[in-house]
């Protein structure tokens, strides 16, 4: 099983000056990969721009979003040539890209995008993103990725409309704040809708958990992550903080259980705003 670092741009006393020293930290670790968030309506750092930035200074680990929000960013082909770019500094294949069309209508506003059109929006942004990774035009915008047809497609969310899109486009699923049981069986959902489909590779299950094993402190730990889904409303505020994993015993056990239920890749999510606490992630994960 894979285990990649989600870097913290969700909590407030994130510095964007030290994404690098993430990367650098994260490499030099021994974890399999560094992803990154995106929220609009937040002081989060811009995904794109900071996974350039960490594939400037790293050369093993993957790069992943999970997720960006696809939709409000309107012109595919600008889209498109970021991530080519961002493929390009990393090198063919490290890249991953996740996506979804959100669900907070903050994220929405002051965008030409309506969130109510998010998923037919969605849709056709994945389809000029491929026409455009896939075009022989010379003088198509931007450049062409470093990576054959561009970077694998991971879709996040646990609707059908995420099935469709996993098995048209995607290479895997991201699945978020959902317990064991629950990954397993959407995971089987995707697989069966892929072979009805004639798609017979393995379609890859990604699950993304929350992590605090530091103090909690202003902006940081469990307090950053009641303040990051308050807005969602106090009981799924509540929910969030009951789910994060805050022990080494308990992280080993929940990455055990998602294994079981067939995940191939755990993204854990830190909340705290030091590089230098992934010494005790790795020293709990046996990775030191």
């Amino acid at each position: 099983m894979k285990l990649s670092v989600a870097i913290p741009g969700h909590i407030r006393a994130f510095r964007i000056g030290t994404v690098p020293d993430w990367a650098r930290q994260i490499e030099r670790l021994g974890f399999d990969g560094m992803s990154v968030t995106d929220r609009r309506a937040w002081p989060t750092p811009e995904p794109m721009t900071s996974l350039a930035a960490a594939a400037a200074v790293t050369a093993r680990i993957q790069l992943l979003s999970s997720v960006v929000l696809a939709p409000p960013r309107a012109s595919a082909s600008t889209f498109a040539s970021e991530v080519a770019t961002v493929d390009h500094l990393a090198g063919a294949g490290r890249l991953r890209l996740g996506l979804a069309p959100g669900g907070r209508a903050s994220d929405y506003v002051d965008d030409p995008t309506r969130f109510e059109h998010r998923g037919r929006d969605f849709d056709t942004m994945l389809a000029r993103l491929k026409a455009h990774w896939n075009s022989a035009d010379e003088d198509a915008v931007g450049p062409a990725p470093a990576t054959a047809g561009g970077p694998p497609l991971l879709f996040g969310g646990h609707s059908q409309p995420t099935i469709r899109r996993v098995v048209e486009h995607g290479a895997g699923w991201i699945a978020g704040g959902l317990p064991p049981e629950a990954v397993n069986r959407f995971r089987i959902r995707i697989a069966d809708a892929a072979a009805k489909a004639g798609r017979h590779e393995h379609t890859e299950t990604l699950v993304s958990i929350m992590v605090s094993l530091g103090p909690d402190t202003a902006g940081a730990g469990l307090n950053a992550i009641g303040e990051y889904y308050h807005d969602l409303g106090e009981d799924v505020s509540r929910g969030a903080v009951a789910a994060t994993v805050t022990d080494p015993h308990s992280l080993r056990a929940s990455i055990r259980a998602y294994g079981d239920a067939g995940a191939d890749h755990i993204i854990m999510t830190v909340n705290d705003p030091d590089p230098d606490s992934l010494t005790s992630l790795a020293q709990a994960l046996g990775l030191l």
